[in-house]
């Protein structure tokens, strides 16, 4: 058992909730027992190392069956080093290492995708990973994080998915322009959601939505520049009939996301 906290190797895992850390070792963290379910049932191969209180395997001996089943070996840790090698306060008993696995964006629009999510200049660690998170559940084939969005394996990104970082493929690094491009040349249309835009209802009226879509989620505080809303096809706002001043990135990309959904499957 690991039950030192400041030995090496706790040291290296800690390191992985820090941005160079990940682009060195290219590995990052998995904390909790639903992440780490959810790597094992659908990508088992990119868990490194496995770490668990005697505790959490015992009360989740669901995951042993998987890890075992996977070959891949649990090793105990106290839970004074389980918390040194965490990056929340409580990770309920288990800290993976996995493999970081972007998905090329040739790849992603070779695959004749109908509804695809992208974040250009999302910052919010917790909006990325709630926004993928609601792809996954709107049926997308796809998430691209283009411009400056925050890292895809920043540990509170990586949380706030729930397990969907390992149900669709997300690509990383992408330019806004030429993920427009390749969307375009597979015969997707491009919608933006910003607070320009027209009522999205107009689009719904108008039945763009049942069309092969990616939608464009831009920055929580300055949303899409005047440059980059000229690249798409359709710049569309979600309506607030209450009295609520503005309405929450991840909760808008959702409703957005779902309408494409629906009328796909209308």
């Amino acid at each position: 058992m690991l039950d030192n906290p400041r030995s090496p190797r706790v040291r290296a895992v800690a390191k992985l909730a820090k941005r160079p850390a990940r682009a060195e070792t290219g590995l990052f963290l998995l904390e909790g027992p639903q992440a780490v379910e959810e790597a094992l049932a659908f990508r088992p191969e990119l868990v490194v190392d496995l770490f668990a209180t005697p505790t959490a395997l015992e009360r989740y001996p669901e995951i042993a069956r998987a890890a075992s089943d996977a070959g891949i070996e649990v090793e105990f840790v106290s839970e004074h080093v389980l918390d040194a090698m965490a990056d929340t306060v409580t990770p309920q008993g288990f800290v993976a290492v996995a493999r970081q696995f972007p998905t090329s964006i040739r790849d992603i629009f070779a695959g004749s995708p109908r509804l695809v999510a992208v974040l250009e200049e999302v910052r919010d660690p917790g909006n990325a990973g709630t926004i993928i998170r609601a792809a996954d559940s709107a049926g997308a084939d796809a998430v691209v994080l283009s411009g400056r969005t925050v890292d895809l394996y920043n540990p509170k990104v990586v949380r706030s998915t729930t397990g969907s970082l390992f149900h669709l493929p997300v690509a990383v690094g992408a330019d806004l322009a030429d993920v427009v491009g390749r969307a375009h040349t597979a015969g997707l249309q491009v919608l933006a959601a910003d607070i320009k835009g027209e009522d999205l209802l107009s689009a719904r009226r108008d039945g763009e939505l049942t069309r092969p879509t990616a939608w464009v989620f831009g920055n929580e505080a300055h949303g899409l520049d005047d440059e980059l809303l000229g690249l798409v096809d359709r710049v569309v706002t979600v309506p607030i009939y209450g009295k609520a001043e503005s309405m929450n990135l991840a909760t808008a990309a959702s409703v957005c996301l779902y309408e494409s959904a629906f009328a796909q499957r209308s």
